[in-house]
C-alpha cells in the first residue's frame, strides 16, 4: 500500500515539484504540427505540466512556446496577432518573439532601454513526426530529440493521434503497462476491431484470464512481459516496454500495426493521452489509416472541432446497458481507446492510492512506480535520468511463443531489439 506523500510525489507535476522536475528533463509532446501548420497562424493556447502557455508559428516558420500573458497587464496573449516574426498583444501592443523578448513597446521611447529588461517565460520546441516537442527543464541538461521507433519510421508508416483524458497522468499510463486487463475489459473488442482481430493471441486472451508476471529492466525502463498459456510446451508472452517518462508500446497482434501510447500532463488532474500506430517496415494500409481515422484500435471519434472524445465522462461514455446485459460488449463502453479512459476517468481526478490492495499482475506497476522515484530524486539533485540517450529508446514490443524454461527477456530479444525497418515479433 501507498503512503499519501508517496501518491502526491508521484502525481503532482507542477513546477518545482518532484515529478515535476523528473518529467520536465524529457521532450514532452504537447501539439499536432497540424494544430500550427501555417507561419503567421492563430496563437494556440496550451496547458503543459500545469503551466499557461500559448504556442505559435513565426513568420520564418519557427516555433514559439511562451508564457501565456503579457507582461505588461497580464493579458492573454492568445487574444494577440501573429504577425511579422512576433505576438502583438492588442491591448497596448508590446509585441514578443518566439523567445519570449520583447521587439516592441509602442508606450515607452526606445532610447529608455525598458523593453530590453522586458522577456516572458519561453521553453525551446522541435518538430518531429508530426509533433511539436517542449523542453522544459534546465537548459545545461537538454537532452538529444527523441528517438522512439515510432518516432524516425516514413510518415507513411505512422499515424498519430491524441485525445484529452480527464484524470491524472499516471492512473492512464499504469492501464497502459497492465497487460492483465485486456482479457476482461477488451475482450469483446479483440476479434471484432479491424487493427486487432486474426491474432492467435486473441485465444490466448481468452482461455487464459490470470496472467503470470515478469519484469527486467533495460537502459530506457522496463520490459514488462505477461505470460500465458499457450500449450503443453510453450508459453504465450506479451512484452510492453515501459519507456521513461511516459511512453508505452503495446504488444503487436498478427500482422497489424504496432500501437504505441505517450501520457504527457496537462495539469495534475489531466493529460493527454497520445496514441500512434506505426508499421517498422512498411506503410500502413489505406484500410488501416481509415480505421484509425474511424476511432477504431487505440484511437477515438472526436467531439467536432475539439480532441475531446465523443464518448465522454459528460455523456457517461455513452454506455450502451443492453449490449452488455447480452454479452455483446463487457462494459457496455464502444472502442478500446474509451474503455481505457472510462474505467482510468472513473477513479477519481487522481487516484487514492493508499486504498488499494495489489496482487501478484500489479508487478509490473509497482516496478514502474519504484524507478519514477528513484529517477526524480536523481532529478532533484540534477543527476542522470533514464531514457534521454537515443539508444536507450531503441525497443520494439513484441509478442511470441516460448518454451516454458525460458526467461522471457533472453528468448525475446532478437524482437525487442530489431533493426529499423525489420518486421515486428508478432503471434
Amino acid at each position: 500500500m501507498m503512503s499519501r506523500e508517496q501518491n502526491d510525489q508521484l502525481s503532482r507535476i507542477g513546477p518545482g515539484t518532484l515529478m515535476g522536475r523528473l518529467l520536465r528533463r524529457y521532450w514532452a509532446p504537447f501539439l499536432l504540427a497540424e494544430e500550427i501548420a501555417e507561419r503567421d497562424c492563430p496563437p494556440v493556447k496550451v496547458t503543459l505540466m500545469g503551466e499557461k502557455l500559448i504556442a505559435f508559428r513565426d513568420s520564418e516558420g519557427r516555433i514559439g512556446l511562451i508564457d501565456e500573458f503579457c507582461a505588461h497587464r497580464g493579458v492573454s496573449l492568445w487574444f494577440g496577432e501573429n504577425k511579422d516574426c512576433g505576438l502583438r498583444c492588442h491591448y497596448h501592443g508590446w509585441k514578443y518573439d518566439v523567445n519570449g523578448n520583447c521587439t516592441d513597446l509602442p508606450s515607452e521611447p526606445e532610447e529608455s532601454g525598458y523593453r530590453k529588461n522586458i522577456k516572458l517565460k519561453s521553453y525551446p520546441c522541435i518538430e518531429k513526426a508530426g509533433i511539436v516537442w517542449a523542453y522544459m527543464g534546465p537548459p545545461d541538461l537538454q537532452p538529444p530529440p527523441p528517438a522512439l521507433e515510432w518516432a524516425d519510421v516514413k510518415p507513411e508508416q505512422r499515424f498519430v493521434s491524441k485525445r484529452l483524458q480527464e484524470c491524472n497522468w499516471l492512473q492512464a499510463m499504469e492501464g497502459g503497462i497492465d497487460s492483465s486487463h485486456v482479457s476482461w475489459l477488451h475482450g469483446s473488442e479483440l476479434n471484432k476491431d479491424p487493427l486487432f482481430k486474426g491474432s492467435k493471441g486473441n485465444e490466448y486472451n481468452e482461455k487464459d484470464r490470470m496472467p503470470h508476471f515478469d519484469v527486467a529492466e533495460f537502459s530506457g525502463g522496463l520490459l514488462i512481459g505477461a505470460r500465458r498459456n499457450a500449450d503443453a510446451e510453450r508459453y504465450y508472452w506479451r512484452i510492453t516496454p515501459f519507456i521513461m517518462p511516459w511512453y508505452t508500446i503495446i504488444p503487436p497482434r498478427a500482422g497489424h500495426p504496432l500501437g504505441a501510447h505517450a501520457w504527457v500532463p496537462i495539469d495534475d488532474e489531466n493529460c493527454w493521452a497520445w496514441s500512434i500506430n506505426y508499421h517498422p517496415s512498411r506503410a500502413l494500409k489505406e484500410t488501416e489509416v481509415a480505421a484509425m481515422r474511424e476511432g477504431e484500435g487505440i484511437h477515438v471519434k472526436y467531439v467536432p472541432g475539439t480532441f475531446i472524445p465523443l464518448a465522454n465522462k459528460s455523456n457517461n461514455y455513452l454506455m450502451d446497458r443492453d449490449a452488455q446485459r447480452h454479452g455483446h460488449s463487457a462494459t457496455g463502453v464502444d472502442g478500446i481507446a474509451m474503455q481505457d479512459a472510462s474505467i482510468q476517468e472513473s477513479m477519481g481526478p487522481i487516484q487514492d492510492r493508499t486504498k488499494e490492495h495489489l496482487c501478484a499482475t500489479d508487478k509490473g506497476i509497482v516496478m514502474t512506480r519504484r524507478m519514477m522515484l528513484r529517477a526524480a530524486e536523481a532529478a532533484s539533485q540534477g543527476k542522470p535520468v533514464p531514457a534521454t540517450e537515443p539508444e536507450a529508446q531503441r525497443v520494439r514490443s513484441v509478442s511470441i511463443e516460448l518454451a516454458k524454461n525460458e526467461a522471457f527477456a533472453d528468448g525475446a530479444k532478437h524482437g525487442l531489439y530489431r533493426e529499423l525497418g525489420t518486421e515486428p515479433v508478432s503471434v
